[in-house]
Parts: structure tokens; sequence; C-alpha cells
């Protein structure tokens, strides 16, 4: 049995206008989430990104003709603070059911704003793919550029 050496995690902070009960509700709804990282292998477009709000629940995708795509399982539901998820993809953003990386974010009063923090972690667990998921996620078109999406629904709303 070989041993895993632990992948330093994926942290991402961003401020919002918003109150934190609010910012977990935009969070969560996923509307501000981009049609474009889609992993729906129907030629049909994403219509939803939904994250069923209990423990055990889906965090998935649907397309317009009613096909999905299940991206992992909610860990912890904690509103306003806090949501844990699994992470179902590798490094070739291909779904692998059997691999579990961890994707929390947490909700921080801060005056009339609120700081999100994400932490993407247990990267090594994608295996030979887990530098490769490692830089993509930590990259500009990764987690930080879809906070700042987040953060302008946030803002915006």
């Amino acid at each position: 049995m070989s041993a895993r050496i632990a992948m330093a995690p994926v942290r991402k902070t961003i401020r919002v206008k918003a109150p934190r009960e609010r910012a977990f509700e935009i969070f969560t709804q996923w509307r501000w989430w981009p049609k474009e990282h889609s992993l729906l292998k129907s030629k049909s477009p994403q219509v939803s990104v939904t994250t069923e709000p209990r423990v055990g629940g889906r965090w998935y995708e649907r397309a317009a003709d009613g096909s999905e795509c299940d991206w992992g399982k909610v860990l912890v539901w904690q509103p306003p603070a806090r949501i844990v998820m699994t992470w179902q993809l590798d490094g070739r953003f291909e779904i692998d059911p059997n691999l579990h990386t961890e994707v929390e974010v947490r909700f921080v009063a801060d005056g009339d704003h609120t700081r999100v923090e994400l932490e993407h972690r247990h990267l090594e667990r994608a295996g030979d793919t887990a530098q490769m998921m490692r830089d993509a996620i930590d990259s500009p078109g990764g987690w930080g550029g879809l906070l700042a999406q987040y953060a302008a629904a946030a803002n915006a709303g």
C-alpha cells in the first residue's frame, strides 16, 4: 500500500456586498455559474446547476433535454455559515464517482458585507491527475474567476 502525500488545498477569498444569509442563498442557487463550465455529455445546453439543500443531497447540472450530470454530494449544509460538498471530477474534468475531493465554502459576516472563503482540499485523491486539477482550479479560470462571477451576482442583488 503506497502512501499519498497531501497536496496543498486551493484557497480563495472574496468579499461581497450582501448580508451572510443572502450571500449563502445566492451562492447555493448557482444562477451565477457560467454555462461554459458544463460537464454535460448531451448536446443540449445547461439550464441549471443545483445543490439539494441537505446533507447527502446531490450537486449536479441539468440540460434543457432533461439529462443530468452529478458533480458531487453535500457533506455539510449549515445555512448561512457554510456548505461542504464532494467534487467528483478528476484533473481532466471527467466524472469519477469514486473520487471525493472536497469544496468548503464559509460565509463570514463582515459589517454590511460577507467574506466568502472557499477551500478545495484533498486534491491528492485525484491520483495522477491531482497536479493537473490543482493547476486548473487555481488558475484565473478556476475558483478565483468563478468567485468573481459569483461576487458580481451577489453585489448586484
